[in-house]
């Protein structure tokens, strides 16, 4: 599915315009990026939650050239499903 699909399943079972739709999706979305971007943790309870990971610097390889090259930490977004979400796929 991708966000236009989305947008369209949300106009449906919302019963409101694809517009509408497209501006709630949008706003969700960057509702939950900002959040993660000041570290904090968004809990949908029965879906899951998405949170900021670190990553430590690490050493990599260059795959074209096989040369060591220095990787730098860094803050990754994560999401962890929920009970419900991994029931109802299973």
């Amino acid at each position: 599915m991708n966000k236009s699909e989305l947008i369209d399943a949300i106009a449906k079972h919302a019963d409101i315009s694809k517009a509408a739709a497209g501006r709630a999706l949008d706003a969700t979305v960057n509702s939950i990026r900002g959040s993660l971007k000041k570290g904090d943790i968004v809990t949908l309870v029965g879906f899951g939650s998405f949170y900021v990971g670190k990553r430590t610097a690490r050493q990599g390889r260059n795959p074209r050239t096989g040369a060591a090259i220095k990787i730098k930490a860094a803050r990754v977004p994560k999401f962890r499903a929920g009970k419900a979400l991994k029931d109802s796929v299973n």
